[in-house]
């Protein structure tokens, strides 16, 4: 019988499982779903809710958490009011073993095992693996940053950052007008607060110049700027691309990047419309260093599950250095 373990992706808004086969060369994923974390109490609520769904016990678990993982055995999430002991949730799933690692340490770690058609490649090298070092990074109902070490001969090592909670530098009126109204809300301007879901709405909010509380969905401004039905959603995720592209030139060079991958459940959605927007130009308005930006490959994830991907990779490391 093939033994299989089960991982997950826990983020901000939702909650995605997946069982994985341990016995297989590369991480094969099935009976993946997603749960809405506001309908459940607490993580090991919805771990239940999605075991008893596929009717499995499995013995060993991965999960990607949109928190930082220091090591501690309590975990707090950062955009979810869920928190949990290691080894107590461990207990009461009857796990011999629960692995919890960052959620974009998760996507780096998927990163040397997508496939040509898992990505759409933007700009310069096209190569998968891509070179190392390689920034990983991505906005969803957080900004995550990771960054990637290493080759297919020595192996891969996932660095886990917090980069995108690193103070975000306006570059010009527009930029200084959003960080003035988040500044007025949070007392301190983030990349990650910009850079998500609701700094999109907050975006086109600021330019719309709409009350605080007059935010429209995230989701709605992207269809409504890429069918070209509404001119203020186009000019917030214009604006929203131009500081996706200052910040990950920012964070590339200083990470010493040779590429880029942009994953997280945003930019996906509009890739033809990033090309299209001022990304590129502020990606290499970095002055002196504008050359060295330049040789950066650019890649936008689209694989469906990256964070569980990365998760069953994680896994499978954990268990041969057990063994």
């Amino acid at each position: 019988m093939t033994a299989v373990g089960l991982v997950a992706d826990i983020g901000g808004t939702n909650a995605r499982f997946a069982l994985v086969e341990l016995d297989s060369p590369t991480p094969r994923l099935h009976d993946m779903k997603a749960l809405r974390g506001s309908d459940y109490a607490s993580l090991h609520e919805a771990c239940v809710h999605y075991l008893d769904g596929v009717q499995a016990t499995p013995s060993h678990a991965a999960f990607a958490i949109a928190s930082p993982i220091k090591g501690d055995d309590e975990v707090r999430m950062t955009n979810r009011a869920w928190s949990f002991r290691r080894s107590e949730l461990e207990r009461a799933l009857g796990l011999e073993h629960l692995c919890v690692l960052n959620d974009f340490g998760a996507v780096a770690r998927a990163i040397p095992a997508l496939a040509a058609d898992d990505v759409v490649p933007l700009y310069g090298d096209t190569s998968l693996p891509p070179a190392s070092p390689v920034t990983v990074m991505g906005p969803g109902t957080g900004l995550g940053v990771a960054l990637l070490l290493g080759d297919a001969t020595r192996g891969w090592q996932a660095i886990e950052t917090e980069g995108g909670h690193a103070t975000f530098a306006p570059i010009d009126d527009e930029d200084r007008r959003i960080v003035a109204r988040v500044d007025a809300l949070y007392g301190r301007t983030s990349n990650e607060r910009v850079l998500c879901g609701e700094g999109l709405a907050r975006i086109d909010a600021v330019l719309r110049d709409a009350g605080g509380d007059a935010l429209r969905e995230p989701a709605d401004i992207v269809r409504l700027a890429t069918e070209g039905e509404d001119d203020s959603a186009r000019r917030a995720l214009a604006r929203f691309c131009a500081i996706l592209g200052s910040v990950c030139g920012d964070i590339a060079l200083t990470h010493g990047a040779h590429a880029l991958m942009i994953a997280g459940g945003i930019v996906p959605r509009f890739v033809p419309f990033l090309r299209r927007s001022a990304f590129r130009e502020r990606f290499l308005a970095k002055g002196r260093f504008a050359a060295y930006v330049e040789n950066v490959a650019i890649h936008v994830v689209t694989h469906p599950q990256p964070g569980l991907l990365g998760a069953a990779a994680a896994l499978r490391d954990r268990l041969e250095h057990t063994r």
